[in-house]
């Protein structure tokens, strides 16, 4: 039981710190019915829907195949890798960095073995990472510190786009700097082919229209979530599509869902809640955070990871622009400045444990250069 509980707290520390948060202000404001009007169900709706249709596509192998039709025509490395990373980059702006990296640190990992490119392997997953995490900055959608903010501020899309823009410009000629400034060799790489059996293919034919048709019915309750998102359809009209159609089309994909990212929402949306009922506390903090919400942003996600910044100084501030800012380039820094980056080095340290130390160090040296030269580029902006 002791060893179940510490797995539980080591693979959703998150969750656990939000809870704890939750319970421990619940006994200076005594929970009544108002604790439901902390929460955001539509951030939530949102969420869940485009998760489940995220889990969905990924199940089914559209990213992997679009992926293996782009390295079709890649001759050398630097190809290679930049097809690797700018995948990263660019989904992550729709499938969130999360969803991204999962698909394509693997990929990548498979990719480069088949090439006998393993010494490209630290530099490719680190670049990755930073890719997911930079391209999803540009879209409400691409993380969910984005999208809570983006709804929170009732932002309209081209004003979201614009506070971003600068910084994913800047990321991606960084991004492909990294890349073409390596030395470059041919590699040899041949993708599975079939192996003539009459048989098999028919049966791999068949499979492939089945999910090809799953995919088109993802894509579409996919669109129905944006129109959620640009506040054209309620929330609560796309869920329940979704919800209902997954369960009859591949409820399997319902179990892949990440629900413990709902429920670390819930919780830190009831402890800021209760955080803003007590005054003197209230006070002290937006007075601390006004005025220096890119800072505190930055600070607060190398420690606690920038989805919960997010949602814990959004409290105590109305200047949300600078807290999108703060917050999304502080997912650069720490191992931890955001919770996607721990997939990539898990994934990693699972096939090169005595490796892990060498890829940390990497890591954070690059993470650091990134957000160094993004502070400049905020640095310009501002005196501008």
């Amino acid at each position: 039981m002791k060893e179940k509980v510490i797995g539980f707290i080591k693979k959703d520390t998150v969750l656990c710190v939000a809870m704890t948060l939750a319970m421990v202000s619940a006994f200076f404001v005594k929970p009544t019915l108002n604790y439901v009007n902390y929460i955001d169900f539509r951030v939530l709706g949102i969420l869940l829907s485009l998760m489940t249709v995220m889990a969905g596509l990924q199940r089914n192998g559209l990213f992997d195949m679009i992926g293996s039709s782009l390295l079709k025509r890649t001759k050398n490395t630097m190809q290679l890798s930049l097809v690797l990373v700018f995948l990263c980059f660019f989904f992550s702006m729709f499938i969130t960095n999360d969803v991204s990296l999962i698909t394509f640190v693997p990929f990548a990992m498979l990719t480069l073995r088949k090439c006998n490119q393993d010494k490209l392997l630290i530099p490719v997953i680190i670049v990755q990472t930073l890719a997911a995490n930079l391209g999803s900055m540009l879209t409400p959608i691409g993380n969910p510190q984005n999208l809570y903010l983006y709804n929170l501020a009732e932002m309209k899309m081209s004003t979201f786009i614009g506070i971003i823009g600068p910084y994913t410009l800047t990321s991606g000629i960084l991004l492909l700097l990294s890349v073409v400034c390596r030395k470059k060799e041919k590699i040899e790489f041949t993708l599975e082919e079939n192996n003539g059996d009459h048989e098999i293919e028919k049966e791999r034919l068949h499979l492939r229209r089945k999910t090809h048709q799953k995919n088109a019915v993802y894509l579409i309750l996919f669109l129905m979530s944006l129109l959620v998102v640009v506040r054209v359809l309620p929330y609560y009209v796309a869920f329940i599509v979704v919800f209902v159609t997954v369960f009859i089309m591949d409820r399997q994909v319902l179990k892949t869902v990440d629900y413990s990212l709902i429920l670390t929402f819930i919780a830190f949306f009831i402890f800021t809640g209760n955080i803003g009922e007590i005054e003197t506390i209230r006070n002290v903090l937006q007075e601390f955070v006004s005025g220096r919400e890119v800072g505190v942003g930055i600070a607060a996600s190398q420690v606690i990871s920038n989805v919960p910044a997010a949602l814990l100084l959004s409290g105590f501030t109305k200047d949300y622009a600078k807290l999108l800012v703060g917050v999304n380039i502080g997912g650069l820094g720490t191992l931890i400045a955001s919770m996607a980056s721990l997939i990539s080095y898990k994934i990693y340290a699972h096939h090169y444990n005595e490796q892990k130390g060498k890829y940390f160090r990497w890591f954070t040296i690059a993470n650091v250069g990134y957000l160094a030269v993004l502070l400049v580029v905020y640095g310009l902006i501002r005196w501008m």
